[in-house]
């Protein structure tokens, strides 16, 4: 039983989480190039950091499989919603879907989900940062060569080819922007990959001040390992733990009554 909860929840020591800054910096470069390899790969570090997701549910391994392990997100996964509107994401207007203010990816067999399981996410405000944006960038560049949903949100057409964002481009994008923003973030390049962007999005909320329970219900946790870890060692949430131990520290106690009195 111990074997499968710590395979549930991977050992922590393993894990980085990245800050916002360094998602920004991809999100900003790949919308203002002209490379659709790298525009799929930073809308899917987006999305792993706002749903919260392992390298196995938003990248591409083109394995055809579909296990818990490794059941990436496709496009009949994806819902978007004009108030309480569900669009037709296969042909509703490129500008219907741009007025899309939420947006949900059903999970059906990912690892530690509920079947048929939906997490749902507003406009994030941002326009490079938000995962339904995110999501209409990939519906709208997917869409025109495909005329099912059963493709993952992670391929990409080029005009002569079709490739995937894999797990080894997501850790090379994000050790180049580690490596250029600078040993000021904490961390080394090397201590960051692909899996790293599920505990970045805990560890945003957590300073956030949401609560551990529902960031354990967006996350899939099966056990508190990952957020007492990310709890820890996060900066922002440990600061005023010192100051805070001083003042709280001064008290008197409730006399028992075998304690004679003064």
């Amino acid at each position: 039983m111990i074997k499968a909860w710590k395979k549930e929840d991977p050992p922590p020591n393993r894990v980085k989480p990245v800050p916002v800054q360094v998602i920004r910096r991809i999100a900003f470069i790949a919308q203002h190039g002209n490379c659709e390899h790298q525009k799929a790969i930073a809308d899917m570090i987006i999305l792993a950091f706002f749903f919260l997701l392992r390298p196995g549910e938003y990248t591409d391994t083109s394995t055809g499989t579909r296990n818990p392990d490794k059941a990436p997100f496709r496009l009949g996964d994806v819902q978007l919603f004009v108030g309480n509107t569900r669009l037709d994401i296969l042909r509703a207007p490129e500008a219907v879907l741009w007025t899309a203010m939420f947006a949900s990816l059903t999970f059906d067999d990912q690892k530690n989900s509920v079947r048929g399981e939906v997490i749902g996410l507003a406009i994030s405000g941002d326009p490079y940062l938000c995962p339904v944006k995110a999501l209409i960038r990939r519906i709208i560049h997917i869409r025109p060569h495909v005329t099912h949903h059963d493709v993952p949100l992670a391929r990409v057409f080029l005009r002569t080819s079709i490739i995937s964002v894999r797990p080894n481009d997501i850790t090379a994008t994000l050790r180049q922007a580690v490596s250029f923003l600078g040993p000021e973030l904490g961390f080394l390049s090397s201590d960051v990959s692909a899996r790293c962007l599920r505990a970045s999005g805990a560890n945003a909320l957590l300073n956030s001040n949401v609560d551990t329970d529902i960031i354990s219900l967006i996350g899939r946790w099966r056990s508190d390992e990952m957020l007492r870890y990310l709890h820890v060692q996060n900066r922002e949430l440990m600061k005023d733990y010192s100051r805070l131990m001083l003042s709280g520290g001064a008290y008197t106690l409730i006399p028992n009554q075998q304690v004679p009195m003064h």
